[in-house]
């Protein structure tokens, strides 16, 4: 939910806390609270918050960190539901489930449904389903312990298949030269070798 001053002055005690602990370690530091908040008109009832305080280190050149405090509404309650498993394992999981829809959509460009026909729009959709399975396998196959292992399909795609390269082709192999510029060559020459292996 969006900040106001209400929900930051609950939060008062945690973010003087991380700040001091940001500014001693130089490392980005949190804390979590739950409390109770009830909106001044818009709300019928009181609501379980869940708030995380977190203070952010600047870079040297700048000098002073950034609070980042960030607020959720939860209808989970009760010692089982803790604030900080709350937000971490189920509220950050739920987002980094739509950077995956947000890769299908504009990195294997699965926003492509525009025609009139349905049974189009559907095949469209299926190859996009189809490349982010190709992009999974080459993640899970290839990619492990590159520099592009945790990459979007999008970075893939640029960095290791959207490249150009010089196509000789003779009665007894083809040839790919590529240009001795591109930064990925180890890349992909691991890419290349675990891929023929498997």
């Amino acid at each position: 939910m969006a900040k106001n001053k209400r929900l930051k002055k609950a939060i008062e005690v945690e973010m003087t806390e991380v700040s001091a602990e940001g500014a001693r370690t130089g490392k980005p530091a949190r804390r979590f609270k739950a409390f109770n908040y009830q909106t001044l008109t818009s709300w019928s009832r009181e609501r379980r918050v869940i708030a995380k305080a977190e203070w952010l280190p600047a870079p040297p050149a700048d000098g002073a960190g950034k609070a980042n405090p960030r607020f959720l509404v939860t209808s989970l309650t009760g010692p089982v539901h803790r604030a900080q498993a709350l937000y971490e394992e189920r509220y950050c999981a739920r987002g980094e489930m739509e950077n995956r829809i947000k890769e299908c959509q504009l990195d294997l460009f699965g926003d492509r449904a525009s025609c009139h026909i349905t049974r189009a729009n559907q095949l469209r959709l299926w190859f996009t389903a189809f490349a982010y399975v190709l992009m999974q396998g080459l993640r899970r196959i290839a990619l492990v312990g590159t520099r592009l292992a945790d990459a979007t399909c999008g970075t893939i795609r640029l960095k290791l298949l959207k490249i150009g390269a010089l196509v000789r082709i003779s009665v007894r192999r083809i040839k790919f030269s590529m240009a001795s510029a591109y930064p990925y060559t180890d890349v992909f020459a691991q890419v290349w070798a675990r891929l023929a292996a498997a």
